[in-house]
């Protein structure tokens, strides 16, 4: 039995089709990942909120958490001061809700940390919040240009131009229409 050697075209269509596989994997495991360390960072806002408030230690306790958690844990980041804070307003921020907490979970599960940082600190609303939440998800928005749309007051803009679309287009033009001009990306 004779081995062939592949042609050029038939290896390189192989290892293109290969090199797709893993990095669908690779971005699978992240998105797991990302959602695994979201769901800590739930638990310890969660924990640290509820022992603030059934207890008589105050926030400084944060402080010092951060200082021991940093001790026991030296190889890991994420547990600072600030970092802790951030869980703890995230968690009350989304838990005084009157969203079902599953909607909640499901969208803010799909972003990365540093977003839900920069929403909770901007948004004056839940509404707000799961709305940049849903917009980052939609449009695969960097962490900068979240920021810049928050700035800019993409919430309160979003579909306020005037205009004619309902009554002079067909329906499915006219939601095309109107649609289009919120988001100022698809001009």
């Amino acid at each position: 039995m004779s081995l062939t050697k592949p042609t050029s075209t038939e290896y390189l269509n192989w290892v293109k089709e290969l090199k797709s596989k893993i990095q669908a994997s690779q971005i699978k495991a992240a998105i797991r990942v990302n959602r695994e360390l979201l769901e800590l960072y739930w638990e310890l806002g969660k924990s640290i909120s509820e022992k603030i408030n059934s207890t008589n230690w105050g926030n400084s306790i944060v402080e010092t958490l951060a200082k021991d958690l940093q001790k026991e844990l030296p190889n890991q980041k994420g547990f600072s001061r600030s970092n802790l804070f951030s869980m703890k307003k995230w968690y009350e921020f989304y838990s005084s809700a009157k969203i079902p907490q599953q909607k909640v979970q499901q969208l803010v599960g799909q972003i990365p940390w540093g977003h839900h940082v920069m929403i909770v600190s901007k948004a004056n609303s839940i509404h707000e919040a799961l709305f940049y939440c849903q917009k980052t998800i939609e449009n695969n928005w960097s962490r900068s240009v979240l920021t810049h749309q928050i700035e800019l007051g993409y919430y309160n803009r979003k579909g306020k131009s005037i205009n004619n679309f309902l009554e002079t287009l067909p329906d499915s033009h006219s939601e095309l229409a109107i649609e289009i001009l919120k988001d100022n990306y698809k001009l």
